[in-house]
């Protein structure tokens, strides 16, 4: 489950209210994403704060962009919140979308390349390694809980960026915007293959979707109104005409049906993005995954 970190008017009660719910509920991890120019929350800022609300669930970034920040106070940052929680940090990287949030922290739009965050990634393991990388007393500290660092997922919805991507990180963040199965099953492939060209283990195939469960006309309103204020970088009218087919809205029943069908084509994880800030949503989700597991479980022991 995501936090509702784009929307409006946020609180740290609202912010504390939902971690809580996510870490006490069926969900196997807790996400939320990086702008800068925006009104959402700082993401490393943020991860020390959900560190100390949760006990139990994985908090993953989806994702942070590396070229946005120092890549040596970012490792820092990320040890830390890995040290925070217990080592229960996995980081999504991504090159990010909007030239807006290079621009607002002083960063090089040419920089929004693979190539460039691949190079960031190697500085932040070396630090995370214990590696001197600068003319030091000491190296950067603390050393993260989770040996070599964090898990490193990339944000992704793109097969050249899947294949770039094997050398350094441990699976995929991706995101699907019509919930089709068959193109995600297909860039699931691209990965399995590159892993398994880099002699590497299978990697982790996560993706993930807006959401909004309720009555069919109203759900779908609540989709298009958080796409139009989360994409304010494109035209309203754009984002009105791809609204009827962006995420997913529907019933639990429906909903169920849609994880059952990520769940065939091997995805490990599904990472909900929530279209508005009320927990009731998140509840119900949670007796959707209660039922899923459910059936899963049931399912395994006739089998066996």
């Amino acid at each position: 489950m995501t936090m509702p970190v784009m929307e409006p008017d946020l609180d740290a009660g609202m912010l504390r209210t939902w971690a809580k719910v996510i870490d006490d509920g069926p969900f196997s991890s807790l996400c939320w994403g990086e702008r800068i120019a925006f009104d959402n929350p700082d993401s490393l800022t943020l991860l020390g704060a959900l560190a100390a609300w949760t006990d139990r669930v994985r908090l993953v970034t989806t994702v942070v962009v590396p070229q946005l920040h120092d890549e040596v106070r970012l490792a820092k940052s990320l040890a830390t919140g890995d040290l925070l929680s217990g080592g229960r940090l996995t980081v999504g990287l991504g090159v990010g979308g909007r030239h807006e949030d290079y621009r607002a922290v002083g960063a090089d739009p040419a920089g929004q390349t693979m190539r460039s965050m691949a190079e960031r990634v190697a500085v932040m393991k070396r630090v995370w390694a214990g590696e001197k990388v600068t003319d030091s007393v000491l190296p950067v500290g603390p050393p993260p809980v989770q040996h070599g660092g964090p898990e490193l997922l990339v944000g992704t919805i793109g097969p050249k960026t899947v294949r770039s991507a094997a050398g350094w990180a441990s699976g995929l963040a991706g995101t699907t915007l019509d919930l089709d199965l068959a193109k995600q099953n297909e860039l699931f492939d691209v990965a399995r293959d590159a892993w398994a060209a880099a002699g590497k283990a299978k990697p982790l195939l996560a993706t993930s979707f807006w959401f909004a469960i309720g009555e069919p006309e109203a759900a779908r309103d609540q989709v298009r109104r958080h796409l139009l204020r989360y994409m304010n970088w494109i035209p309203a009218d754009i984002v009105d005409a791809i609204a009827p087919t962006t995420g997913w809205s529907g019933s639990q029943d429906e909903l169920l049906q849609v994880l059952r069908g990520f769940a065939g084509i091997g995805a490990d994880e599904v990472h909900l993005i929530p279209t508005s800030d009320d927990i009731e949503q998140v509840h119900r989700v949670a007796e959707v995954i209660s039922e899923l597991n459910q059936t899963t479980t049931a399912g395994a022991g006739a089998a066996t």
